[in-house]
């Protein structure tokens, strides 16, 4: 707890761009969090390196992630919006917290063989013991709860299982995370797949639309999206691809699947897949436009980075001395 309120944790990763999928099921929801909980949201950075970076590019994709932030209503004022690389507690508990973690616990994790699979030729350490330092940046803050899609919650319950074990060794350390179970955001799937869900690494570039993408683009993809044969808007799991358009048209207007249904009563394909377009084109312009001014304050967001970096680094630093002391280390001479 801060301040009476219960703390919050979340966070993305600076690589790929960031569609449609993650700003309607995540993002937008995040905005009104702030209200209810101290929120702590990373561009974790640090997670993104199990993979090679170009530098420069990494760079300039982790900026405008946290810039995004801002640009889509996280009032960095009420948030504690940073980088992940900026607080060293992250990786000065994911070590501790790796000597209380077990190789068996590691070795189930099914993400781990998945990302094993596709970067067959870099299996570090690091893709390894990856759960171990989600679980140190939950900690650090003491989170209550957690927002986490179900591919996450493995991770989650490693988590709670490392604070309930050293918990039980050092007595109540560590808060226990909840998953966030509040509002739950649209479920955007893949404009070309819609069996599997929209992503930003995915290699077809009509699949997915980013949250940067020019109106042209929008439209085209949407015009492009995969539908069947049956000419029938109906919102049913045996047609995949309309119940996608749907849920996109109805997220982006505020409007129930239902409602959708009704307004598009006796129209076609043609017609629905242009009406997607503009909506989502409504949508994104205003974080557009938002993100073009931000990007030019340089100044601003600088100031914005330093004083979210050092109240991250507060709350950081509390927990991780306590940690320090309880597993033995000698105390810092000040």
């Amino acid at each position: 707890m801060i301040d009476g309120k219960k703390v919050l944790f979340s966070g993305m990763q600076a690589t790929g761009n960031l569609t449609l999928g993650n700003y309607l099921g995540a993002l937008k929801n995040w905005v009104s969090l702030s209200d209810e909980y101290e929120c702590f949201y990373s561009v974790v950075d640090m997670h993104s390196i199990t993979i090679r970076q170009d530098p420069s590019e990494f760079r300039r994709r982790a900026r405008n992630l946290l810039t995004l932030y801002i640009a889509a209503g996280l009032d960095p004022e009420k948030n504690c919006i940073y980088y992940q690389s900026h607080v060293s507690g992250h990786a000065e508990l994911a070590w501790i917290l790796n000597c209380f973690t077990y190789m068996g616990e590691l070795n189930r994790m099914t993400q781990f063989k998945d990302k094993a699979a596709k970067h067959a030729d870099n299996i570090n350490a690091g893709l390894f013991t990856y759960p171990v330092l989600m679980a140190a940046d939950i900690l650090l803050y003491q989170a209550d709860v957690v927002p986490v899609g179900v591919d996450q919650m493995q991770h989650l319950e490693l988590t709670r299982n490392i604070a309930e074990r050293f918990n039980n060794i050092y007595g109540e350390v560590f808060t226990v995370p909840e998953a966030y179970i509040g509002k739950v955001g649209a479920k955007i799937m893949s404009l070309q797949d819609p069996s599997k869900k929209m992503s930003k690494s995915d290699e077809n570039p009509n699949a997915s639309i980013y949250l940067m993408d020019d109106p042209d683009t929008i439209m085209r993809k949407c015009k492009r999206a995969v539908t069947d044969s049956e000419g029938c808007i109906c919102y049913r799991d045996e047609q995949p691809g309309i119940k996608n358009l749907i849920d996109i048209y109805s997220a982006c207007t505020g409007k129930t699947p239902q409602e959708t249904v009704k307004e598009f009563e006796g129209k076609g394909y043609g017609e629905l897949k242009p009406a997607v377009g503009e909506a989502v084109i409504s949508v994104l312009r205003p974080l557009q436009e938002e993100f073009a001014r931000l990007s030019k304050d340089k100044a601003y967001l600088d100031s914005m980075i330093k004083a979210n970096a050092e109240k991250a680094g507060y709350y950081a630093a509390k927990t991780l001395r306590k940690v320090q002391r309880k597993v033995g280390f000698p105390d810092r001479i000040r």
